[in-house]
């Protein structure tokens, strides 16, 4: 990696720091951090362009709608932050296009390595003790009950079922793969124990 592209690394996460510093969702700014970090480790095993991935990772959340009030107007600003500090339009497109297919919910598999690398990096984070703690969080800032009785769909033990448990058979690199197995384990024992801790209704 050339030198400028680490200062312009650097300069991605000071701008996602001001963007997501004070999100409360499990979206905030050191999740994007543990992606960026992962990202590149997975581009350098998986043998992808180390920049794209991690600049990717960066970026991933602007513009999520479950974020941004004006989503099309983040990524706008986004694009016009990428080119004051001198990324080529090339490596603005490839950026925006692998981060573009990303979220769960579109339910799509980007096209390129450094799009799967992303993705992946992103549900990795989804998985394990700090996804456990991400799913409590972002139920809690949406005002989602943590569990209940009578009724299960809307609650963050529910969304567990729902997508986090599903996350492992949709990675795509080898590098993803071996990482998810172990936290996937750990939030199985942790719903086991979860739902004994809950017990029956009285």
């Amino acid at each position: 990696m050339y030198s400028n592209e680490k200062k312009q690394l650097k300069e991605i996460s000071a701008y996602c720091h001001e963007l997501f510093s004070k999100d409360s969702s499990g979206h905030d700014y050191y999740h994007l951090k543990r992606v960026a970090k992962l990202a590149g480790k997975f581009a350098l095993q998986e043998k992808a362009n180390y920049f794209i991935s991690v600049a990717g990772a960066w970026l991933h959340d602007v513009g999520d709608v479950k974020l941004f009030e004006h989503p099309d107007q983040a990524i706008s600003d986004m694009k016009v932050f990428l080119t004051s500090i001198d990324i080529p339009n090339n490596q603005i497109d490839e950026i925006l296009t692998s981060i573009d297919v990303i979220s769960y919910s579109k339910g799509k598999i980007p096209q390129s390595i450094e799009g799967k690398i992303i993705q992946d990096a992103d549900r990795i984070d989804a998985i394990g003790a700090i996804g456990i703690a991400r799913t409590f969080a972002y139920g809690g800032a949406k005002g989602q009950l943590m569990y209940h009785d009578e009724y299960k769909s809307g609650t963050s033990v529910q969304h567990f079922y729902d997508k986090i448990l599903k996350l492992k058979d949709t990675l795509h690199t080898e590098s993803a793969k071996k990482l998810a197995e172990e936290r996937h384990r750990f939030v199985e024992s942790f719903l086991d124990q979860f739902l004994e801790e809950w017990g029956d209704e009285w």
